[in-house]
C-alpha cells in the first residue's frame, strides 16, 4: 500500500505538466481506493496477482487473467510507466503492448525488470520512494522535475464511520512482526492523547489484529473502529487530530491527505520511505533499531506543541 501511496504524488505532477493526458492505473485490487481518490485518474485497474499467484492451476484464474490482458490491451496507451521497478509489474505492464518506461538496470529495484523497457532513466536508490518515483516520471515522460513539494493530491470520501468526539488515530499493527513495536508502549501514547483530549482510536485490519487493537484500547481508554476497507479508512484518518503509526500503509495514506503523523520504524530505514505528507509529519527508528517509549513521546509531545 506504502508504494501506491507513493505514486500518486508523481500523477499529480503528470497532470499539471501534461493536463491533456488521460491516466490509467493498474493497482493490486485491495488497494483500488487509493488511486480512486486521485482526481486526475481515469480510470483504475483492479488486479488480484495475489490471489492468482496461489491458484495458477485453476480455469478460473487464468480466464481472470485473460480478462485484465484484453482490458489492458484496448486501452491503446502511448507509454506505460512502471513506477515500481519490479519483474511482476513489468510483465504486467508487457501485457498492455506498449511501450513501457520505468528504471534502468542500476537503479531499478529488481534490476532484470529494466530488460522489459524501451524509456529507461536512471534514479539514485539512495533517494527517498516519493522523489524517486516523481523524478521517474518527469525524465521518462519528458518534462522538468518540479522543485515543489510533492503533492498527493487524494481527496478521501465521506466517512461511513466516525467516532462521536474527538480522535487521534494509533496504528499498532503491521505486515511483519520485526516492525511491532510493544504494546504497552501503544498504551501509554494513547494515555498521553487522552490526556489531551482526543479518544485513541486503535486500528486493525485482519482478525488476528483485532484482539490486540482492543487490548491497546482498553488500555488507554480508547475505542476499536469495527472492519474498514481502505476507502472507509482514509476518510476516519482525514478525521483524526493526530496519527501515530508503524511503517506501513495507512500510516503512509495518513500522511498524504495532510494529517499530522508520526511513523515508528523498527524495521527499516525511513530516509528511503520516511513520513511524507503536507502536514507535521516525523518519522523515528531504523532498521534493527526499535525507538524506546521516551524516544517516540519526546518527538510527540514535539508535534502537539506545534
Amino acid at each position: 500500500m506504502g508504494d501506491v501511496v507513493h505514486a500518486t504524488a508523481a500523477v499529480t505532477d503528470i497532470r499539471r505538466q501534461m493536463p491533456d493526458a488521460e491516466i490509467d492505473w493498474l493497482v493490486e485490487a485491495p488497494y483500488a481506493a487509493i488511486p480512486q481518490m486521485h482526481p486526475a485518474v481515469a480510470r483504475v485497474l483492479p488486479m488480484a496477482w495475489r490471489k492468482w499467484r496461489s491458484q495458477l492451476f485453476q480455469r478460473a484464474t487464468w480466464k481472470a487473467m485473460g480478462d485484465l490482458r484484453r482490458d489492458l490491451r484496448r486501452g491503446s496507451y502511448d507509454v506505460v510507466l512502471d513506477l515500481q521497478g519490479l519483474i511482476k509489474s513489468a510483465l504486467w505492464a508487457r501485457q498492455t503492448g506498449a511501450p513501457i518506461a520505468g528504471y534502468d538496470e542500476q537503479s531499478a529495484r529488481e534490476p532484470q525488470a529494466s530488460w522489459f523497457y524501451k524509456i529507461k532513466a536512471n534514479v539514485p536508490r539512495d533517494l527517498q520512494a516519493v522523489e524517486r518515483c516523481r523524478r521517474l516520471a518527469a525524465a521518462t515522460l519528458g518534462y522538468p522535475m518540479p522543485d515543489d513539494a510533492p503533492d498527493f493530491g487524494l481527496r478521501t470520501p465521506a466517512p461511513s464511520w466516525r467516532p462521536r468526539s474527538a480522535y487521534a488515530v494509533l496504528i499498532p499493527n503491521a505486515s511483519r512482526r520485526e516492525k511491532l513495536w510493544p504494546e504497552r508502549y501503544w498504551i501509554a501514547v494513547g494515555k498521553r492523547l487522552k490526556d489531551v483530549g482526543w479518544t485513541p482510536l486503535v486500528l486493525w485490519g485482519r482478525p488476528e489484529e483485532q484482539s490486540q487493537a482492543e487490548s491497546i484500547a482498553a488500555g488507554c481508554e480508547g475505542d476499536v473502529p469495527p472492519f474498514l476497507r481502505v476507502g472507509e479508512m482514509a476518510a476516519v484518518l482525514a478525521g483524526a487530530k493526530t496519527v501515530v503509526g508503524l511503517d506501513t500503509g495507512f500510516t503512509h495514506l495518513a500522511a498524504a491527505i495532510g494529517r499530522p503523523t508520526l511513523g515508528i520504524y523498527c524495521d527499516h530505514e525511513p530516509g528511503l520511505a520516511g513520513i511524507t505528507g503536507p502536514g507535521r509529519v516525523a518519522s523515528i527508528g531504523g532498521r534493527g533499531i526499535v525507538p524506546s517509549r521516551n524516544d517516540v513521546m519526546a518527538l510527540l509531545e514535539k508535534q502537539l506543541a506545534q
